[in-house]
């Protein structure tokens, strides 16, 4: 895909004058790193990050019965979840498999947020607006107006309630998986205690022809802490670590969510919803199912590599990567059940070379444990 053809981030102009390096992300040209992937990484571990995740996508879902609508199209119950929380969920297809995972926002009685994957941005708004027929529910793909910044790091808190111009009710009670409104500068912004790398902060969404002014603020108000903007490769060995799956690798229509750790997810207990027969169906005895490997030295298995018991292949790494935190390689792979259970004794085809792995406990890293 050319460079033309590509979507550009509302803060283009501002990665292009850091010196960012780009990449084609989903058909975006988003910013792959600024200085070094190491570099960031740490710094979003010890300090903080800023990232720009404006290519992800808001779809809006509003009316008297949107909790309705949304708890017959996605896999989880919204309609109970209180104003001002989040709620991890999954859009699942009629086989039970996964067309993507989302994070629901309930801002208002009748108001939520459905935040989707840049990549499967249409898929999720046609899903969810084809499954919302029959509802009092309208529901709104506002992705093109809508920016996204993103500070991540145990120095986040500190650095969001300095940016000038921005207020919001008290940041230190905002606990994880909630939300809540903030101003910045007049402008509306939707504060919310979410984040994909492990480690505690705030992903700030503003409209979008205000989002170069929101983000300079926000790098003023981090020098003194140490913030550092950073691109997708560090977001990626950030989130591995933290043991959180990405669609398209860990997530995909084949798989179904007990095959992805992801079952309780899906709740029985309501009513009918959209892959319901699906995840009820019994699952083949040997379906793969996702887990966690760990290695020694320094060579990492990457996604496509075979995983091996003795000569045997067992399973595929579909993330992996030298763990920047932690020092060895950490892979997560789908594997045949009986190669499943903590302690089992692997190896990855790493070009030829069988890396012995060992299936250990997720997540890799927990910044709790530090």
């Amino acid at each position: 895909m050319s460079d033309t053809a590509q979507r550009l981030s509302p803060l283009n102009a501002v990665h292009q004058a850091a010196g960012a390096s780009f990449t084609d992300f989903a058909g975006w040209l988003m910013p792959v790193r600024y200085s070094s992937d190491l570099a960031e990484h740490h710094a979003v571990r010890d300090a903080a990050g800023i990232f720009d995740l404006s290519h992800m996508a808001e779809i809006y879902v509003t009316g008297p019965e949107a909790g309705a609508a949304l708890d017959y199209a996605l896999a989880g119950t919204l309609s109970t979840i209180p104003i001002g929380r989040a709620k991890y969920s999954l859009l699942l297809n009629t086989e039970g498999g996964i067309l993507d995972d989302l994070v629901v926002y309930r801002l208002g009685d009748e108001e939520f947020m459905v935040v989707a994957n840049a990549g499967n941005r249409f898929v999720a708004a046609e899903a969810i607006a084809e499954r919302a027929k029959g509802f009092t529910a309208v529901v709104e793909d506002k992705s093109d107006t809508v920016a996204l910044i993103a500070v991540q790091g145990p120095a986040a808190p500190a650095i969001v309630a300095a940016i000038a111009g921005f207020t919001t009710t008290d940041l230190g009670a905002l606990g994880y998986y909630r939300c809540q409104s903030g101003d910045f500068r007049g402008e509306d912004v939707i504060v919310a205690r979410t984040g994909y790398t492990g480690e505690d902060g705030f992903e700030l969404y503003i409209a979008a022809t205000h989002a170069a002014e929101l983000w300079a603020a926000t790098v003023d108000a981090g020098a003194a802490h140490g913030l550092v903007p950073c691109g997708l490769a560090c977001r990626d060995t950030l989130r591995l670590e933290a043991g959180m799956p990405l669609y398209g690798h860990e997530l995909t229509t084949e798989l179904k969510p007990a095959q992805v750790g992801a079952a309780r997810v899906v709740d029985l207990s309501k009513g009918s919803f959209v892959g319901r027969e699906g995840v009820e169906a019994p699952m083949p005895a040997n379906a793969a199912v996702l887990v966690g490997l760990q290695s020694e030295g320094k060579r990492a298995g990457r996604a496509g590599y075979a995983v091996l018991s003795g000569d045997q292949t067992v399973g595929e790494v579909t993330s992996g990567a030298l763990s920047p935190t932690l020092g060895y390689p950490i892979a997560f792979a789908l594997v045949e059940p009986r190669y499943a259970e903590i302690g089992t004794q692997l190896a990855i085809d790493v070009r030829g070379t069988a890396i012995p792995a060992t299936v250990v406990t997720l997540p890799f890293y927990s910044r709790k444990a530090r």
